[in-house]
């Protein structure tokens, strides 16, 4: 089948939108290709489509695991075969899946970037015919991204083992700095350099979409009292609803406070339990919940189109991030909202994030230290070693702040010290403490426990002589239970001793990646500390900038900072809407005007903007009149051009 032919085949449409069809042709054809795509672009389809058309694997990387069920949920569910590896998988699944990858059994296999580095996933690697290598998020292998991840850095080792297969990088968020980083970072010949034309010196084409969400209204409210604000903004709209919030606590505050005012809400963050964020987002998606509060753990991948505004409480610290979390709204292409709530208090606070992520160079060190101590390190020993790290331990004891330390480990890891993992998941595990014929001969056992039981038995092997690990989102699945009634259930089978049941745990780690230095010895170089400090306090400026800004267009201003210019107004942001209603223009001369312009386009043919010279009206009354026009929907403006709609 052609490329238009499997699309209609698994998708059901019956063609390719905007820049898809490029990319899908460009990857095709062996070209490294870089597709820049905004949230809701359909950025899955440029890499599922030309996987299925060509022999082989597409390996597919990406940081979400949560995208990764999903997406290899919904193309199994189109009977295509795919699968992914992440953390929590067992030694077993994993090499399962990589040798049904190698006999032809995975047309798309999706990698977190943490398991590139393992030597199983690299030895399987040279026995995989791959078709091409996805790079999804690709923003992140960029240093001067808002969003750096080092695991990304593994994918360039990765390119060496299958040299001649082309990549596929796609990112939403990207400004022309990254853009041109994503391009050297990832080329065959690392030290090319390249351009964001659509044929790059480092041997890339790179297609890009407009950026512009002409669905979209953004949305600035100044406002002292922000819960107040953001009660009024939900009752005032319909539809549902993200709300953006920057710690933990304040999404179970922000939520109790929307359900006590009527509206159905719960909360997400990165420290709830892998059942409960599943189950909650679920729900949501099922509408049971009208709101979602969350901190940005949540919504990437998401597939819900239907989100109708999208509200910060607390304002991000870069541009990237707020355009990616505003674009979650109106995925459908009708009408949405973006809002940010901001006060005088934010730019205070957005500052102070300076400090706490760049700490001063002598506390770094002296964090370097007190780790050493911690861990009873002498000079010159330590290399390799992986401890547990309990961050509020650790603080307690040598009184430090969790932030400060917590930004100090990421310095530290880019100079190349230590390595941090941040809260691995630890899969639950559990082992029968009773043999097999006693098990049977139980007695009491209730419902639920009979089912977990019975569940486990089917489902996994040895457990009467090691520990397994277990999935208990899987095993709330087939016994129909809820997944708090399955880890309750497995609690009360621990404690009756007939097995032992280990939690799931997050769990951070640090692994000393080079010998223990004296602290004086410490080398923080300028790439690491002052140059990314320089990028980070731009990205602040420029955020404070957008949020304080009232004189221009805010569409135009998030496209400026992409590297994107246009010479109209969005005519739906707080900026637009502002100006319309502090024109002079009575509603009698605005309705003359407006239908003049109309009796224009009344051939419905396309007219230059030039051709309402022969109106003779003053431009006030014109302008005015178009963006009535253009607000209402009745015309649109398109590169000089104007359309009757």
């Amino acid at each position: 089948m052609n490329y238009q032919e499997i699309l209609k085949h698994y998708w059901g449409y019956d063609d390719f939108r905007g820049i898809q069809r490029e990319i899908i042709e460009s990857v095709g054809s062996g070209h490294d290709t870089l597709g820049l795509m905004p949230t809701g672009g359909g950025k899955s389809i440029t890499f599922q489509v030309p996987a299925l058309a060509q022999e082989g694997t597409c390996i597919v990387i990406t940081p979400l695991i949560a995208l990764m069920k999903d997406q290899v949920d919904n193309l199994r569910r189109r009977g295509i075969k795919a699968a992914a590896i992440y953390s929590g998988l067992t030694h077993e699944e994993i090499l399962t899946t990589l040798e049904n990858a190698i006999f032809g059994g995975v047309k798309l296999l999706y990698v977190s970037p943490e398991r590139l580095s393992s030597d199983l996933f690299q030895t399987k690697l040279r026995h995989m015919k791959v078709s091409f290598i996805t790079v999804d998020e690709a923003h992140c292998i960029s240093q001067w991204g808002y969003d750096f991840r080092p695991s990304y850095l593994q994918i360039a080792k990765i390119r060496k083992l299958v040299p001649q297969v082309p990549i596929l990088a796609l990112t939403a968020t990207a400004t022309p700095q990254v853009i041109e980083d994503i391009q050297i970072r990832l080329a065959r010949n690392p030290s090319s350099t390249s351009s964001t034309r659509n044929t790059s010196t480092s041997g890339f084409q790179v297609y890009k979409m407009s950026f512009e969400r002409s669905n979209l209204a953004y949305v600035v409210r100044h406002a002292d009292d922000k819960i107040g604000e953001l009660i009024h903004i939900l009752k005032s709209t319909k539809g549902s609803a993200i709300v953006y919030a920057r710690s933990r606590r304040r999404t179970k505050e922000y939520a109790e406070i929307i359900n006590e005012a009527g509206i159905t809400a719960t909360f997400y963050h990165a420290g709830l339990d892998a059942s409960v964020k599943d189950q909650r987002q679920r729900e949501w998606q099922d509408d049971k919940y009208r709101v979602m509060v969350a901190t940005n753990a949540f919504g990437m991948g998401i597939d819900k189109s239907d989100v109708r505004v999208v509200v910060h409480v607390d304002c991000p610290d870069s541009i990237e991030a707020y355009f990616q979390e505003a674009g979650r709204a109106g995925r459908d292409g009708l009408k949405a909202y973006a809002v940010l709530l901001y006060n005088h208090a934010d730019e205070r606070k957005l500052s102070k994030r300076i400090t706490d992520n760049f700490p001063e160079k002598d506390y770094i060190r002296q964090v370097y230290e007190h780790l050493a101590y911690y861990y009873q390190i002498g000079v010159d020993s330590g290399y390799g070693h992986t401890f547990e790290f309990n961050i509020d331990k650790f603080c307690h004891i040598f009184r430090h702040f969790p932030i400060q330390v917590y930004s100090a480990l990421k310095i530290l890891q880019r100079a190349g010290y230590i390595e941090y993992t941040e809260e691995q998941d630890n899969q639950a595990r559990v082992m029968f403490t009773v043999s097999r014929n006693d098990l049977y001969r139980l007695e009491n056992n209730s419902p639920n426990e009979e089912k977990i039981i019975t569940a486990l038995l089917r489902t996994y092997g040895g457990l009467f002589t090691d520990y397994n690990y277990i999935d208990e989102a899987f095993l709330a699945t087939i016994t129909q239970l809820q997944p708090q009634q399955v880890y309750l259930t497995l609690k009360s089978l621990s404690q009756r001793h007939i097995l032992h049941f280990i939690p799931q745990k997050k769990t951070p780690y640090i692994r000393y990646t080079q010998r223990r230095e004296d602290m004086e010895h410490i080398q923080i170089m300028p790439e690491v500390y002052e140059e990314r400090k320089t990028q980070f306090e731009q990205r602040i400026k420029a955020m404070i900038g957008y949020a304080t800004c009232d004189n221009i267009c805010r569409s135009r201003q998030l496209l400026h900072y992409f590297g994107e210019e246009n010479d109209h107004d969005c005519q739906q942001c707080d900026v637009c809407l502002s100006h319309r209603k502090e024109g002079l223009v009575s509603e009698s001369r605005l309705s003359a005007a407006s239908q003049m312009i109309l009796d224009l386009l009344s051939d419905r043919k396309p007219h230059p903007i030039t051709d309402l010279k022969s109106i003779e009206l003053p431009d006030s009354e014109l302008d005015a009149a178009l963006d009535y026009l253009t607000a209402e929907e009745y015309i649109r403006q398109e590169d000089g051009m104007l359309f009757a709609t």
